[in-house]
Order: structure tokens, then C-alpha cells, then sequence
């Protein structure tokens, strides 16, 4: 009786952590952290593109993301579900013209199936 008890247990705790597991997985990023190497500050705007893909079991949306504390840095991103086993691409558009020397900033994504926001950073060098 103790051995059904336990085995059934051990069966609704898999079960579990199958589904957390599940969840957890959710959003991949193909990469977090760009460096694009030394531009112009009079060059112009730098894009850098965020690719991600929906590994989770339903749709996720963007619910937001940050501009990094800045008016320097703007981001774009789909405004639609992503389906699973689809791709995004969140676009950074980062402005030069008042930085010189070494940058390194981030923006946070919140996405619909996470509560934890997931930072995304950029570097580089800028020359005046």
C-alpha cells in the first residue's frame, strides 16, 4: 500500500515538473548582448536586432520594453502574438550623437507568459 502511495506521488510530482519545465521554457534569444564595435558619433543611427523564438506551448506577446532610461535608445518589436515555435525580432535603434567613448546600456522585455523581465544589452565605442 505504501509503495502505491509513494509511486503515485512520485507520479504527480513529474507531472509537475514537467509542466514547470514547460513554462519555463518559453522564450529563447538567439543572443543577449551585442557589441557594435566603434562607430561614428555623426555616423548615424545603430540597429541592432534581438531575434527570439516562442519555445513555450501557446502564444506570447510583448508586453513591453524599455527604452533603457533614455531617449538615446529606441526599440521596436512586434506587436502580435507569437505563435509557438515561431520567431521574433526586437530592433534596437541606438543614437550616438551625445555619447563618447565606451557604451553599455540595456533595455528590459517583458513578455506575457514570464514574470521575471529579461534584460537585453548592447556595447560599443563611440568616436567623436
Amino acid at each position: 500500500m505504501m509503495k502505491k502511495f509513494l509511486f503515485s506521488l512520485l507520479l504527480v510530482f513529474g507531472a509537475v515538473a514537467v509542466a514547470m519545465a514547460a513554462k519555463s521554457d518559453g522564450v529563447t534569444f538567439e543572443k543577449t548582448r551585442i557589441d557594435f564595435g566603434n562607430v561614428s558619433s555623426k555616423g548615424g543611427l545603430v540597429e541592432m536586432d534581438y531575434v527570439f523564438t516562442n519555445n513555450g506551448p501557446a502564444p506570447v506577446s510583448i508586453v513591453t520594453v524599455t527604452n533603457g532610461g533614455c531617449h538615446c535608445t529606441k526599440p521596436q518589436f512586434p506587436k502580435e502574438p507569437i505563435a509557438p515555435g515561431k520567431s521574433g525580432t526586437i530592433v534596437i535603434k541606438f543614437d550616438p550623437r551625445s555619447y563618447r567613448g565606451e557604451v553599455n546600456r540595456s533595455v528590459k522585455v517583458q513578455f506575457s507568459d514570464k514574470s521575471k523581465r529579461m534584460k537585453l544589452t548592447f556595447t560599443g565605442v563611440v568616436i567623436p
